[in-house]
């Protein structure tokens, strides 16, 4: 009976305690009974409602069960297992450090084979600016180990400009002569390649060509050597002709009878920081006067020889 007594708090505790169970009939009219209570006790100062959230807090208490979800584990995800790679090799094996010593070992052979190569270059090259001033530093690297006895382009390349010029000889249709003026045609060539995306063989090539041909052919007082002289003059003389009737230069009525070549060569400015000092004077050679009326057809070919003829005959018979 005490047990009754005293019990309903101890039966409560053991329900809470130790998961008997949920109090029983009594139990639960005890604890009406003392909520009642309260309410009772409470009521002259109308908080008597407060006792119900006591029965808020009882509820509150059961949800302590809700803890038991805490202890449900969730299954971490798994990892998916990656095949090994294989061993690494070559470059990517070296640590970072060896790494960084490759590379720079690589650029410094590069750099050392760079230079090698333009040193060689500079003494297999013509001589120029360069190598007037860093000759000796050019000499020391290459003697004697790196001697090179062959030269990489012409031993003179071209540093000066060649103008090549005609005039004519025209016999008019009144039986006189007229000289005509310098034509110059490699300044005609090069308006033509000026703007020109395309300019042909012929404009390009054809009258530098024809002049170093006759160049090379002949001696310093102008005389053919060989054949191939002759040939050169031969071209010279139909490239005039062609030129000449272009820019029509024997007028109306006249006739080209001799043609005369002359070169203007003026050398190439040097750049300013290099210090060489050149003439800027033109120079001049003059080749000889060409017949050219056997170029001619045979009619025109006498015509001319006898206007030729006809100017001797009055020539010497103002002379006596």
């Amino acid at each position: 009976m005490d047990a009754y007594d005293k019990g309903s708090d101890a039966r409560q505790g053991l329900g809470r305690d130790g998961r008997e169970g949920p109090p029983g009939p009594d139990d639960a009219a005890e604890q009406t009974g003392g909520s009642d209570g309260t309410e009772e006790a409470s009521a002259p100062g109308g908080t008597g409602e407060t006792g119900e959230t006591g029965e808020t807090g009882e509820t509150g208490e059961t949800g302590e069960t809700g803890k038991t979800g805490e202890t449900v584990e969730v299954p971490e995800a798994r990892e998916v297992p990656v095949a090994p790679s294989g061993p690494r090799t070559g470059f990517a094996a070296l640590s970072p450090r060896y790494q960084v010593g490759a590379v720079a070992a690589l650029v410094a052979v590069a750099v050392a084979v760079c230079a090698h190569i333009g040193l060689v270059f500079l003494h297999v090259a013509p001589s120029n600016t360069l190598t007037k001033e860093h000759g000796s530093a050019v000499d020391e690297w290459v003697f004697p180990e790196f001697e090179q006895n062959w030269k990489l382009f012409a031993p003179n390349p071209l540093q000066q400009n060649v103008a090549v010029q005609v005039r004519a000889e025209v016999g008019t249709a009144d039986g006189g002569i007229r000289t005509t003026g310098w034509y110059d045609l490699s300044a005609e060539d090069g308006r033509a390649i000026d703007g020109n995306p395309l300019p042909s063989h012929t404009v390009q090539n054809e009258l530098r060509r024809a002049w170093d041909f006759f160049v090379s052919s002949h001696d310093s007082e102008d005389r053919p050597v060989g054949l191939r002289g002759s040939l050169s003059e031969t071209y010279l003389r139909r490239i005039a002709l062609l030129r000449l009737d272009r820019n029509g230069a024997a007028g109306p009525g006249g006739v080209v009878e001799r043609v005369q070549y002359r070169s203007r060569t003026t050398n190439v400015e040097p750049p300013p920081w290099s210090g060489e000092k050149v003439s800027d004077r033109p120079t001049y050679r003059e080749l000889p006067w060409w017949s050219v009326t056997p170029e001619r057809n045979d009619g025109n070919r006498d015509d001319g020889n006898r206007k030729v003829g006809a100017r001797k005959d009055a020539g010497e018979g103002g002379a006596a």
